[in-house]
């Protein structure tokens, strides 16, 4: 069996997590009416659904990347926000922490996925080889 990423699962982790503080962010800037009730909806929301529906597609080309702008995103809105408001650093403190722990999962993860090729190379096995399930093999006469 192809064994899965684990930059990918802990990518995912990261962001599943940070969907929760993201939407609770969202709660706490409408109550500090940050901006304007609908355009802290719209955008609050929408970086909560990003960071919902990314994990689903880690690994493809480009994910990663839009993982790491989806985390610059984050880090520049909550300094803006705590410019604004005193108490918006505790979001700045909140994303930093996320952030951490994305280049940790990037860089964890990749070593793990780099580490487990080699051991496969070593052993004989294809990395990147989709197994058979069951072989049949058949008398032949």
């Amino acid at each position: 069996m192809k064994p899965k990423s684990t930059q990918r699962a802990l990518g995912s982790i990261v962001l599943a997590f940070q969907s929760f503080a993201v939407f609770f962010a969202t709660l706490v800037s409408f109550g500090l009416k940050v901006a304007d009730g609908p355009t802290v909806w719209i955008v609050g929301l929408s970086l909560a659904v990003v960071t919902v529906v990314l994990p689903g597609v880690l690994g493809r080309p480009g994910s990663y990347a839009v993982g790491w702008a989806l985390q610059i995103a984050l880090l520049v809105l909550s300094i803006a926000i705590a410019t604004f408001n005193g108490a918006g650093i505790f979001f700045v403190i909140i994303q930093v922490i996320f952030m951490g722990l994305w280049i940790w999962g990037m860089v964890a993860g990749s070593t793990v996925d780099a580490a487990r090729r080699a051991w496969m190379r070593e052993n004989g096995q294809d990395p990147d080889a989709t197994p058979e399930i069951f072989v049949i093999e058949s008398e032949k006469n």
